[in-house]
């Protein structure tokens, strides 16, 4: 598409989207590293409603398109992203996971015996503390994990010894390129490690986890326990937790480490002295100074260890290839 086209087709995506469009609307604050351009355009979905006239706008017009969830997992370039932003649950699914009506809410949470259904704009920590409130045991690991059940679901996320694939029974989403919609089992999810078969295009509205009845207290117990083992061995600050999965049968923590590479700065961009497999930005910072950092580690492990980190962020905006999964 050039460049003339690709302007006529943003004009008319947010014709399209109306009152629901922002135009040049800035990424860095929505994710957690804090850094990095704007949008083109950009929604803020809470409900089904608002995936409709994305999905119009889309089909429509052709324009490039991003889901974003809690940005947790994803590092955006400073020249941002060229088309249309849809954020699922921004705003009002910072706020905690709003009750809503299942049918329509991004935002909702509903538990049915040892049944849980939550829309894709809830925040993993919320599912967890109000499953475990509920006397139902299975998501505690979530409470770990800053990101939302739509993110979540599309990269098995998971941590403290649990992840998505554990529990996830049903999803259902919406094909913004104006593919059939539907709801699945687990298994068409296709679950690898931080990885599974959702398709860029895809939305996730909803998840069903098949739990286990427990007790609120010791569900509690273990949150807090969780809590407090996070607050002890990995920074706070601007950073998008692990950047490199692990390789087989190792830590990439400890493989940079033993490169010696912990507290190595690449302008505002600096690898946890905390945890090696983090990556700290500055506050004001540059992603493009996170993203040199990045390629620098995975050069220097390869020249040391001969092991080729990948990495787990979500890399947008940057040409191909340089540092992706």
């Amino acid at each position: 598409m050039s460049r003339a086209a690709a302007g006529a087709a943003l004009a008319d995506a947010v014709t399209l989207l109306g009152d629901r469009a922002r135009t040049d609307h800035p990424l860095g604050a929505l994710t957690t590293y804090r850094v990095g351009g704007r949008a083109a355009v950009f929604l803020a979905a809470t409900s089904v409603d608002d995936l409709a006239a994305a999905r119009g706008a889309v089909s429509q017009t052709g324009v490039p398109v991003l889901v974003l969830g809690k940005g947790s997992n994803m590092l955006v370039s400073d020249v941002g992203f060229p088309g249309l932003v849809v954020a699922v649950g921004e705003g009002a699914g910072r706020r905690g996971g709003a009750e809503g009506d299942p049918a329509s809410s991004l935002l909702h949470i509903g538990v049915s015996g040892v049944t849980v259904t939550a829309g894709a704009g809830v925040d993993l920590p919320v599912l967890a503390r109000r499953s475990a409130a509920a006397g139902v045991t299975g998501l505690e690991w979530a409470v770990g994990v800053p990101g939302s059940v739509g993110g979540g679901v599309r990269m098995n996320a998971g941590g403290h010894g649990s992840d998505m694939a554990s529990c996830v029974v049903r999803w259902s989403f919406v094909d913004l390129a104006g593919g059939p919609d539907g709801e699945r089992a687990a298994a068409d999810l296709g679950y690898g490690y931080r990885s599974s078969t959702v398709a860029s295009q895809h939305v996730v509205v909803s998840a069903t986890f098949g739990l286990a009845a427990g007790d609120r207290a010791t569900s509690e117990a273990e949150i807090a326990d969780i809590v407090r083992w996070r607050r002890a061995n990995q920074p706070g600050g601007q950073n998008a937790g692990s950047v490199f999965t692990n390789p087989p049968g190792d830590s990439a923590g400890r493989l940079i480490e033993a490169c010696g590479l912990k507290g190595r700065r690449v302008g505002s961009a600096e690898v946890s002295t905390k945890h090696a497999n983090f990556i700290q930005a500055d506050a004001g910072g540059s992603a493009d100074d996170v993203h040199h950092l990045i390629q620098l580690v995975r050069d220097e492990v390869a020249r040391q260890a001969g092991v080729e980190l990948r990495t787990e962020v979500r890399l947008v905006g940057f040409a191909p290839g340089e540092g992706e999964a």
